[in-house]
């Protein structure tokens, strides 16, 4: 709403909501880039490289935190809806933070499986630029979300991603005779561009 419409006693209330509001997310930023950190630093020692390996070869402090909310409305015929269909994140990892309402949904061995809700807990997902790094060791997640007929469902996903200009491949410590490069190197602006095209057209 723009200022000039907004009754002058509420003015001081706005000014307070949207200060309580920055300092909520940058609190929040904090804590979600500790636990991306850690997470590319195990999953890292997972493909037997250095810990520092898969951030630095994400463009290491120049690293991305993107944050998306996402808001799925009651529906009534859910039967015929989907709120995102099937995909994979173009993202390194996805960081999660669902409520209670039931509806992301992941693919395992022809299926789809429901993601149960767990209080407090995060849901991660591995994303493509991941399995470009790891020459296909880590996959990423292809799912889906799904709508409820009575309730709304929110998410608030962060995606790490790494700087447009930055060319992701294979990790060279991973390439090998008996595994050659499974992906070739490209920008990752090219990537959003393709995922994109095929995504809307």
């Amino acid at each position: 709403m723009p200022s000039q419409l907004i009754p002058s006693p509420l003015k001081g209330m706005e000014a307070s909501f949207k200060k309580k509001r920055r300092g909520v997310n940058e609190e929040y930023s904090k804590w979600v880039e500790g636990v991306g950190h850690k997470l590319l630093g195990l999953l890292s020692l997972g493909l037997g490289v250095e810990k520092n390996e898969l951030k630095d070869s994400l463009g290491g402090d120049e690293l991305k935190y993107l944050l998306k909310i996402n808001y799925y409305p009651p529906c009534p015929r859910p039967d015929l809806a989907l709120g995102v269909p099937a995909h994979t994140d173009m993202s390194a990892i996805t960081i999660l933070v669902p409520n209670e309402v039931q509806g992301l949904q992941v693919f395992r061995d022809g299926h789809w499986f429901d993601v149960e809700y767990i209080p407090n807990a995060l849901v991660i997902h591995i994303g493509d630029q991941l399995e470009i790094l790891s020459n296909g060791k880590y996959k990423s997640v292809l799912h889906r979300t799904t709508v409820n007929k009575d309730m709304t469902r929110m998410s608030w996903p962060v995606f790490l991603e790494p700087p447009s200009e930055l060319a992701i491949g294979p990790l060279p410590k991973l390439i090998d005779d008996k595994n050659p490069p499974k992906y070739k190197k490209k920008k990752y602006c090219i990537k959003i561009i393709l995922e994109y095209l095929i995504f809307y057209f």
